[in-house]
């Protein structure tokens, strides 16, 4: 099966992001080549705690971007494209979609209220697929990084 057949994965990305060593470098190099203006956050409290990471969301062109450095675990650390996020219907059956299509999750997580996972696609596209469902509260954080894009 490939990603482009997956019915979870129909609505397109709705976030690229890249593996930055220099969180703050990068953000000044992304925001010269026209993204942002970036929202940074350092030290993302997640469940489970062990997944450590830093991140700046800024937009570019029609998607969000993030910048994220992975401080822990080294697994899960990658330079350039690291993943892509995708908003789905229901969690738990893109779990299941993705898991059947070979896509194993390496993480299953929660921000605040919101549950992600990543999906090794990295053997076979070279990144990891993010999945989560939109909710009001994340589309409305994608809405604000957005238009603070749009209003500089």
């Amino acid at each position: 099966m490939s990603v482009s057949s997956l019915a979870c994965l129909a609505g397109g990305p709705v976030q690229i992001a890249y593996g930055v060593d220099d969180l703050g470098a990068a953000v000044v190099e992304w925001e010269a080549k026209g993204a942002g203006p970036f929202i940074v956050r350092e030290h993302i409290e997640v469940e489970p705690s062990w997944f450590d990471h830093s991140s700046a969301y800024g937009w570019w062109g029609s998607v969000m971007v993030e910048l994220v450095h992975v401080h822990a675990p080294a697994s899960l650390a990658q330079l350039g494209l690291h993943h892509m996020a995708f908003f789905v219907d229901s969690f738990a059956d893109a779990t299941d979609e993705l898991t059947a299509a070979g896509f194993d999750a390496v993480l299953t997580a929660k921000a605040g209220s919101t549950d992600f996972s990543f999906h090794d696609a990295r053997e076979t596209l070279g990144h990891l697929i993010e999945i989560y469902e939109g909710s009001e509260g994340l589309r409305g954080f994608y809405a604000s990084v957005e238009a603070a894009h749009v209003n500089r």
